[in-house]
């Protein structure tokens, strides 16, 4: 799965929060449609088992509510992709990362094989498909979701490689897969962000740390030896670099995965380091482009959603772009491209009553073309236009209705690119007051139920606000679509 993540540090956001956010993007040639859902303790299994790999875990008792964002259709499995428990701990699963030969010889994937020719089956590891269900019911800080899922992929192992951000009110941990059983994982600098664009990304690791103390780092059990034993560590100082070990840089790497962190690093860095041009410090085809860096300035929800639905603007790469050379125009990945699925971003406020601080923000479709909503987490249910959504094209839906807009805006970019940055801006504008407005109320509420019913009515407000923009935007792109069509005449028949 292609995807695109950025998180930021408490000391590097806007208003003191923790923020993970996440594009889940489909395969390529399918687009998968997503919900947003609430898992109660009594609908979380006692027993899971995957769809993909067959692997089959038993799981603690006393799972915690939780919302996730899974596939409509369940013919490969749930992947709730992205989650809050009723305990303010969030996750993000996952972000497909890349790997080299070297390690895969060493601790190869635990891939599913059916069973054939007299063979048994042969069950597979854990994956994205699984990873939400397996850990976020039972997690209650972002590093104990580390040490879970940590444990699982040393018992169970994976048949691909990923990672995976934990998010509690003070921390941040990024957890990336080694091979079918090995695993790091770093705590992300309160006053840093990092980007994540498909690739094993952790760029600095300190063994001794994650071995030992474990304050920002932490690692397989056996990872010391699995590194000297397979001749793992590429450094000439001593000063092991995961990317290099762990990660890959070939060709495809410079068309598909390094340029998105050139241009998230070029918006938030734009004076750090030189960005264009012969002399420039990093170029879209840098290995070395940071995993983490201090912002220039402080990070805010918007700067999130810009980056997460950017199509490289301002550069020679943009696929919409009427300047510069036409053959350069669409040479690199764009992290906002057709096949988003969603994206999530999931905002921890420190400075608010715990029954009341998380607000999870999303999207669905094509983020170049979509609106981003905020959505209390303390629920036990969600607005039917998020929920209710079914396999089939329908406007009744936000997930249809976005990709709907999509398809008609980017045929004709020029055209309604105007409507749909008009139409975001203000479901951001919207999004923003009913959160001030009902954190206002939420504050003199009394008692659990009383504050649950009003996060509960907050968001369907939201989702009614959405609802009536996100179908006036696409009566408009509807018909500068429709007046453009090739087999359009001038002459009126009236």
């Amino acid at each position: 799965m292609s995807c695109t993540t950025i998180l930021a540090g408490k000391n590097a956001t806007f208003d003191g929060s923790t923020m993970i956010a996440r594009n889940d993007d489909s395969p390529s040639g399918q687009f998968t449609a997503k919900k947003f859902i609430i898992i109660k303790p009594s609908e979380q299994p006692v027993k899971y088992k995957s769809v993909l790999s067959h692997v089959e875990i038993e799981l603690p008792e006393n799972p915690m509510r939780y919302t996730a964002v899974p596939n409509v259709l369940h013919n490969e499995g749930i992947w709730a992709a992205s989650g809050v428990n009723e305990e303010n701990i969030a996750m993000t699963a996952t972000e497909t990362i890349t790997s080299n030969e070297r390690v895969l010889g060493a601790d190869p994937l635990v891939e599913y094989h059916a069973a054939e020719d007299g063979k048994p089956e042969h069950v597979g590891g854990i994956g994205e498909e699984d990873l939400v269900v397996l850990v976020l019911p039972y997690i209650h800080s972002a590093r104990e979701g580390v040490l879970r899922l940590g444990s699982l992929l040393e018992k169970y192992g994976t048949y691909e490689m990923n990672g995976i951000a934990f998010q509690d009110v003070n921390e941040i941990w990024w957890l990336e897969s080694i091979g079918g059983h090995h695993w790091i994982a770093r705590k992300v600098p309160d006053d840093a962000y990092v980007v994540m664009p498909n690739q094993l990304g952790i760029d600095s690791f300190d063994l001794h740390d994650a071995l030992g103390r474990q304050k920002e780092y932490m690692c397989s059990a056996d990872l010391a030896e699995f590194i000297q034993n397979h001749h793992l560590d590429l450094s000439l100082s001593n000063q092991l670099n995961p990317r290099d070990a762990f990660g890959s840089h070939d060709d495809a790497d410079h068309v598909y995965n390094t340029p998105r962190a050139w241009f998230m690093e070029r918006y938030l860095n734009p004076h750090t380091s030189r960005w264009d041009g012969p002399g420039a410090d990093f170029c879209p085809a840098s290995d070395d482009i940071p995993w983490c860096r201090i912002p220039e300035k402080k990070i805010t929800v918007e700067d999130i959603k810009y980056l997460l639905s950017s199509h490289f603007q301002g550069t020679p790469f943009d696929p919409y772009a009427t300047y510069g050379k036409a053959d350069m125009r669409g040479a690199f990945r764009s992290i906002g491209i057709n096949r988003n699925d969603f994206m999530a971003l999931i905002q921890i406020r420190p400075y608010l009553p715990e029954a009341f601080r998380t607000v999870e923000w999303l999207a669905f479709s094509s983020n170049a073309f979509n609106a981003l909503i905020p959505f209390y987490t303390n629920i036990s249910i969600t607005p039917t236009y998020l929920s209710d959504t079914s396999g089939d094209v329908s406007t009744d839906n936000f997930y249809w209705s976005s990709r709907i807009i999509a398809a008609l805006a980017d045929a004709h970019y020029g055209k309604c690119i105007n409507h749909i940055e008009r139409y975001q801006s203000a479901v951001l504008s919207c999004g923003h007051a009913i959160i001030n407005k009902y954190d206002q109320m939420l504050a003199t509420a009394s008692g659990n139920a009383q504050i649950q019913a009003l996060c509960e009515t907050a968001n369907q407000e939201t989702a009614g606000m959405v609802k009536e923009k996100t179908q006036a935007v696409l009566n408009k792109v509807l018909y500068e679509s429709s007046c453009l069509m090739k087999n359009s005449y001038a002459r009126s028949d009236s």
